[in-house]
């Protein structure tokens, strides 16, 4: 497959994925270049990506909305932190109201692009109902997220081949799972397991949060009063986007307050939780082994997580797995915990570029060496942008950043008569990682992701004020970037 008589179509753009960073990345195309000719390609029959794959209780935001929600479209409520219903909703309503609905087509899953230097283009290869289909393109945009849909992370449990109850991991949750009157255990103590917990707290028999070492946990407001009330009053959409501004400066701050003073962090952090915690309650349950941000937070709503502590609906126990047993976990400390249901909220298993095969002319494209630009390009492909988010706040504000400056691209191409932008790294060894979290997702990927530099435009300031400001004002051909016709 891929031969010219193949090729029945050529848009200008063509964008892989439909969920949070694609549909945001089409409704930019929409907004600022309407003539364009493009299609998104989904693999899935629906729409949402991350939001409408999770379908585990509980799940939510771990990014407040007014950051997560996007900048042309504000959250519309005062609810924070979201479930994954509203969000899935205001996803496909966005798409809906911006005209990138009919955009999409559902059900084709991408396998190749190969780019013709003599043409200029690039040549997709996907299958869908119909088999193996291509199409080409001027410019292509990978929005596939950062992880693996259908395999997440499950490590080998010493003795579960005896374990009789039922054992899932909450990327593949199932509508079948039921844990009313079970002893559930859930092994993990990052966003996904203090989201689980509460939600089944009050129905199961029993409900143990199984952590081998603990994560920074904070409680917020799960509705807010807006900052600025009068406005809110006044316009609603402008007291959301104030509200953003806000949100956005707060993080950042208290980001670079964590890698500048990380002792007195990790202290007020704690110390915020002793009051939400039952009185004399072991804090080495919530006293992680890392700094603050060394690993994203995991935001509590309302401490719903603490109140469910509290009640005694919920245990949180610290220890390592010996074996699993006919009826439970036995720990390495000689403890057992009962349980009909596990739940194995042990992580994702990276995928950048959606497992999307790349070449030059027939010579493969390895992402694990290339660098990118400006969190954007990468380094060496021609007409090729690439989304990743920030890891150190809301996965859209950064998503957002680069369909920006991916517009930016194309109008320059478009306005010089240009047919091609490539960045091209400087001949150096002087590289950074792109994500610098400790999480062991991204260890387990170490040698997978590309990497960026030390000085822009080859590295992000991971301040999204200064990162915005030279995305969008900066020269768009500046160092690093060349187009050619």
């Amino acid at each position: 497959m891929g031969d010219d008589e193949s090729v029945t179509e050529h848009l200008d753009v063509l964008i892989v994925g439909a969920g949070l960073a694609g549909i945001g990345t089409a409704c930019h195309l929409e907004r600022d270049l309407p003539g364009l000719s493009y299609a998104v390609l989904e693999s899935r029959p629906v729409s949402g990506g991350t939001w409408d794959l999770f379908r585990y209780p509980g799940i939510r935001s771990d990014s407040d909305m007014f950051t997560l929600g996007y900048s042309f479209r504000p959250w519309p409520t005062p609810e924070a932190i979201a479930n994954g219903e509203s969000i899935l909703r205001y996803l496909r309503e966005t798409a809906e109201e911006y005209g990138v609905t009919p955009k999409i087509r559902y059900g084709s899953r991408v396998v190749s692009a190969s780019w013709s230097s003599s043409q200029a283009r690039w040549l997709v290869s996907f299958e869908d109902a119909g088999g193996e289909q291509a199409v080409s393109c001027s410019f292509l945009h990978l929005s596939t997220g950062y992880y693996d849909y259908a395999d997440p992370y499950l490590p080998s449990f010493p003795g579960v081949e005896h374990f009789t109850g039922e054992l899932v991991h909450p990327q593949l949750w199932s509508p079948e799972t039921a844990w009313a009157g079970k002893d559930v255990v859930v092994i993990g103590s990052g966003a996904t397991a203090v989201s689980i917990l509460p939600a089944i707290a009050a129905a199961s028999r029993s409900a143990v949060m199984l952590q081998r070492s603990p994560s920074y946990v904070i409680s917020l407001p799960q509705r807010k009063q807006f900052s600025f009330p009068a406005l809110a009053r006044l316009s609603p959409k402008l007291a959301s986007r104030a509200e953003r501004i806000r949100s956005v400066t707060v993080t950042s701050a208290f980001w670079h307050l964590c890698r500048l003073a990380p002792g007195r962090s990790a202290s007020w952090l704690i110390g915020r939780l002793r009051g939400l915690l039952p009185p004399g309650y072991p804090m080495e349950n919530f006293t992680p082994r890392y700094r603050p941000w060394d690993q994203r937070l995991c935001v509590v709503p309302d401490g719903d997580l603490f109140t469910a502590l509290s009640a005694g609906d919920v245990e949180v126990v610290t220890g390592e797995i010996a074996t699993f047993t006919e009826r439970g976990i036995r720990l390495k400390d000689g403890r057992e915990l009962a349980a009909d249901l596990v739940v194995a909220a042990t992580g994702l298993r990276i995928r950048l570029l959606g497992g999307v095969r790349l070449d030059l002319d027939g010579e493969p494209v390895d992402p694990g060496t290339a660098v990118m630009y400006k969190g954007t390009l990468l380094a060496g492909v021609p007409n090729l942008s690439v989304t990743v988010g920030y890891d150190n706040a809301s996965w859209t504000l950064k998503t957002e950043m680069s369909a920006r400056f991916v517009v930016r691209v194309l109008r320059h191409l478009h306005r010089h008569g240009y047919r091609v932008a490539v960045a091209t790294f400087p001949a150096s060894p002087d590289r950074t990682p792109l994500l610098t979290l400790t999480s062991g997702y991204l260890t387990r990927a170490a040698g997978r992701i590309p990497s960026q530099g030390r000085r822009w435009p080859w590295r992000l300031a991971s301040s999204y004020w200064l990162d915005a400001l030279r995305m969008r004002f900066g020269p768009v051909d500046g160092k690093g970037l060349d187009f050619t016709r």
